[in-house]
């Protein structure tokens, strides 16, 4: 059986901006997707990030501030049951599928050094794997595409319905069904082991990191970096 006619996990976070060095989680979903499509075995976190949430990103994800400080969990305690959830799927080795994952996954990880948690390598003795990040695997299968890449835009090119963005369950969810429709579309994926196409990944995004960075580096900045690392930036202290 493939990957993609197996049960996936989607996951994802919604956060105060775009910065995994500095920036918060606001609300993490990690939702389970059958073959069929169907979601089920959901689980949601609403936390209080202990931070204003700037109003851009309240007006992309619909928390505010004022919510999150009345409803949210404190961010340590939250942080830990969302990474426990995390590492417990990935322990299982049911593929985690995560829409540009080396942010959410990132960020993931600083959340956790900022408040005493046991951080997602370490809980798993080793990097986290498998990840599904169909951000990676549509460049890799489609390099010369034109357009955007965003998940509302790999959503139409390969025919999923998604409703609601940037909630974080429905985006869950899209980023799953997505996966599962590239790898029917594309064999080459789709016939890969889930360890396989995750080392498949790390190598992919690498290329086209060095990609992005020659191409910068000779329109417009000399001197540009663009992380190569996936599916976690490296801490630095």
């Amino acid at each position: 059986m493939t990957w993609h006619g197996e049960r996936l996990v989607g996951f994802d976070l919604e956060t105060t901006g775009t910065d995994i060095e500095s920036d918060r989680i606001v609300t993490a979903a990690l939702v389970t997707v059958e073959p069929d499509g169907r979601s089920r075995s959901e689980r949601t976190w609403l936390l209080d990030p202990g931070v204003l949430i700037p109003a851009q990103a309240a007006e992309i994800h619909g928390i505010s501030t004022e919510h999150a400080r009345a409803h949210g969990a404190p961010p340590a305690p939250a942080i830990d049951e969302i990474t426990s959830a995390v590492a417990e799927v990935l322990r299982s080795g049911t593929p985690l599928v995560v829409m540009n994952a080396r942010y959410d996954l990132s960020l993931l990880d600083r959340e956790c050094r900022r408040h005493g948690v046991e951080p997602l390598a370490g809980r798993l003795r080793g990097k986290p794997s498998p990840i599904i990040d169909p951000l990676v695997l549509d460049k890799h299968v489609d390099r010369y595409r034109k357009g955007r890449r965003n998940l509302q835009a790999l959503c139409e090119h390969y025919g999923v319905t998604f409703e609601n963005a940037h909630n974080a369950v429905a985006d869950a969810v899209a980023a799953a069904r997505t996966a599962r429709s590239m790898g029917v579309r594309h064999a080459r994926i789709g016939a890969a082991a889930p360890a396989d196409l995750h080392d498949l990944q790390v190598r992919a995004a690498a290329e086209q990191s060095a990609s992005l960075q020659s191409y910068l580096r000779r329109t417009s900045n000399p001197e540009a970096t663009v992380e190569a690392a996936w599916p976690v930036v490296p801490y630095s202290r």
